[in-house]
Formats: C-alpha cells, structure tokens, sequence
C-alpha cells in the first residue's frame, strides 16, 4: 500500500514516513500542493494525509481536486488550527477522516488501517461489480441461446412490438431489458409494470397516471408508467393477468398512441416500444374469452419464446458460476468455486422454477456451506428431490426458520461492516456499493444501530 503524506512540517512528514514504514507501507511525501498534486497522480497513492494549512494552496481546495481526479482514493484530512466548518466542510467534500494536531500516532495508525480496508473494499466491489455489469447478457452456449441472442439482435432495433412467453423464471425480463439495450431507445426510460402484483383496481391508475381528485386520496395529479416510458420501452409483464378495461387502454396506446389519465379528459400523445410477457398461453385464452383477441394480435407481432431450464441442461455450469459472482457481491463474500463434480450433481435436478430456482438454490449454498471449494457432498442435502438432512431440512420445509437464518447472517455481516468503518453510514454505504438512504433503512429494519 502506497501512502503520500501532503504537509508543510517537515517534522510531521518526517515522523509519519517513519511511523507508517515501519507499519510496512510505502510512504512519500511532499511540503506543498502543487507538488502533492503531482505526486498524487504520478504514485497512484492508495491512501493521501492531507493537510488544511499549505502554503500555496489551501487543503481543502485540493481534497476538491484529489475527489474529482482520483475519487476512489481516501483521503484523511489533518490539521492544526482548522475550524469546525472545515471540518464539516472536507467531510462532505468527500474526505476519509479529519485528524487534529497535535497527532495521537495510535489514531493516526487506527485511521490508516480503517482507510486501506476502505480502499481494498472498495476495489474488490469495484472489480466485482464490473464484472456483474459486463455479464449483462444471456448466460449459456446451447443452440436455443444462441438462436435467442440473434434474435434479439435482429429485432431491437426496430419499434416492432415482441410477445415474450415462457415459464416462471426463465429470464423474460432479461429479454425484455436485451431488446432495449440493443436498440436506438437505450438511452431513454425502461420501465417495467406488472399486472398480477397491482392491486386490479389500482392498474389503471398505476399504468395510466391519474388527476387530482379523480378518486378519494387522489390530492395531487400523478403520471403513470406509460408516460414515465415516453419514448423509451414499456414492459408489460404478465400481461395474461391485466382486467380487460386495461387492455382496452393499452390496445388504444399500441393503436393511435393516445391515452387519458384517469379522471381527466385531455389527450396525451406518447412514443413507447411496448414489450409485453407471459407465463399463460395468450392464444388460449383468447379462444376462451379471456383475453383481447385484437390486443394479442398488435403485442404478437414477434412472439419470443424462453426455453426452461430442463432443455438447456449444458447451459447450468455457467449459470452457477454466473449466480455465484452476482451472489458472492450481495453477500460481501469471497467467491466460491464448484467442483467438476458438484457442478454435475447441480446439472440433474429439473429445476421445475428455472433459472430462479437455480439463482436461489446458489444463495442457499452461500448461506449453509463455509467451504470455498465446493464438492458434492456440501450441497447434495440442498438440492431439488434430494434427501435433506435433519439439520438443513427445517430450510426446505420451514420458510420462517429460512428468513430469520437470513435475517442473522445479515445483521452479524452488516454490524461487522458498520465496526470497520467506525459506524459511519455514509462509508459503510459508499463501501458496499449501496445508497445511503437504502442502507440506513435496512439497519433499521434489523434493528441495527450506528455507533
């Protein structure tokens, strides 16, 4: 680990280089700004001691500088005579920490450590996270994913409506965001709205946006998923479950590109791609009077079907290790690897939920198994139609007991999370690739409190 000292003192440099190199880091130094700039970006320093008094530049001029040229390197503030203001003023400029002169050496040793565990973090949650967008893609070598992925490339450019069908957990969302990524809309809103997890009497005004006073407790106008769309992609999932008073809305919208909100009489005009899905046969329940046969035939124009798992069994050993890297991430954990053999054993089951039951059964592991590598032995009790030990059975059986293990791991992680970075929500956040705003309403969730 490389660490610049920015200071005037030159006894206080002098003490630091010593100190810190003895603590095994790589330290240089520098006695005013410009100079400290320059070595900034010439070291590429894993950690920067700045202080506030420079004689050419002020320091908290230059944590602006060092925030927008090297914005994931910490920065520990530390001053001799700096007010509270500037205190307040680096930290929410960005800065790591702010220490006072005279320096307590113990602090200043505690600080450095918390900040190279910062930064190691921080990169490996950088490195992982690129990887997780990069893998962005349709995961398997088989034929039906091959033909899948030209597919998707030859219809996303165009404005042509796709009907998405397939069983529960086969991946028709991720289709759906594919043919927006790859088409000219990509830099415009992909909005997703689900009938079946609305209320019925909520579709309308949820898909459509509503006037003030339409209905009771409608005190203020409100637009709609269709106009948070305009002119990027709409994805109506599970289209097999919106009432028919929508669909008559929608096919309109598909039609003539026009809608009204709810309780308003004035026309909106709008340009959305509509992708619609569904795990139900349209074109039965359609015979049967249970869906718009006109609407069927406008979102049909290119019907996309995603195969189930148990018809792309070659595809499982690289939907693991992709699962694994996406859940190593949410966990905060190290990567686990699957052995030959485990690998064969996760490709048997038929996976009656598909890829999510898959993603989900390699949380599981996450979860129970401590092993990095991982042998058949450590995840046979955990798979589909397996015979589960006492100890683990409770897992299959009991979805309570499941949550609370959950709920455990997240609290002891979390709370080992918030210690290493001295309680600071706003770092731990920053650290864990998370918002601030989401992070403190999970630790109060769990109970957990900062310190």
């Amino acid at each position: 680990m490389k660490i610049l000292i920015i200071d005037d003192e030159k006894n206080i440099c002098l003490t630091l280089t010593q100190i810190l190199g003895d603590e095994g880091y790589e330290v240089e130094s520098r006695q005013n700004a410009r100079e400290g700039l320059m070595a900034a970006e010439e070291l590429d320093a894993d950690i920067i001691l700045l202080d506030v008094k420079l004689p050419d530049i002020n320091g908290i001029e230059v944590l602006g500088k060092l925030r927008k040229s090297q914005p994931e390197t910490p920065v520990i503030m530390i001053s001799g005579n700096s007010s509270i203001a500037d205190a307040v003023k680096a930290i929410k400029l960005g800065a790591f920490d702010f220490l006072e002169k005279p320096l307590s050496l113990p602090k200043v040793k505690i600080t450095i450590a918390k900040a190279v565990a910062f930064s190691r973090l921080s990169k490996e949650n950088a490195r992982m996270r690129a990887e997780y967008e990069q893998s962005w893609n349709l995961i398997g070598e088989s034929k039906v994913m091959q033909e899948l992925d030209k597919l998707i490339s030859k219809i996303a450019p165009s404005n042509a409506k796709v009907l998405i069908q397939g069983e529960s957990g086969t991946g028709k969302e991720l289709v759906a965001r594919l043919i927006h990524a790859r088409s000219n809309r990509l830099n415009k809103p992909f909005i997703k709205f689900n009938s079946a997890a609305i209320p019925r009497e909520l579709v309308e005004s949820e898909l459509f946006g509503y006037e003030r006073g339409a209905f009771t407790g409608a005190q203020n106008r409100k637009k709609g998923k269709l106009e948070e769309a305009d002119g990027g992609t709409l994805f109506l999932d599970e289209i097999g479950d919106m009432e028919s008073a929508a669909q008559a809305k929608i096919l309109r919208v598909i039609q003539e590109g026009e809608f009204e909100r709810v309780g308003g009489n004035h026309t909106h005009r709008i340009d959305v791609r509509v992708i619609a899905a569904t795990n139900k046969n349209l074109a039965e329940m359609v015979a049967n009077g249970g869906f718009r046969e006109d609407l069927f035939y406008r979102l049909n124009v290119v019907p996309v079907y995603t195969s189930p798992l148990r018809e792309r069994k070659e595809d499982i050993p690289l939907l693991v290790n992709h699962f694994s890297r996406i859940v190593a991430l949410e966990m905060g954990s190290r990567i686990k690897q699957f052995g030959m053999k485990a690998l064969e054993l996760l490709a048997k089951p038929n996976y009656p939920g598909n890829v999510r039951e898959l993603r989900n059964i390699i949380e599981r592991i996450y979860l129970l198994c401590d092993r990095e590598t991982l042998e058949p032995a450590d995840i046979e009790g955990l798979l589909p139609g397996a015979v589960i030990s006492p100890e683990l059975s409770a897992f299959w059986t009991n979805t309570e007991l499941y949550t609370t293990k959950k709920r455990e791991f997240e609290i002891r992680y979390l709370s080992a999370q918030l210690q290493l970075f001295g309680g600071s929500i706003s770092k731990t956040a920053e650290a864990l690739g998370l918002q601030q705003s989401n992070l403190s309403r999970k630790l109060q969730e769990l109970g957990i409190k900062s310190f």
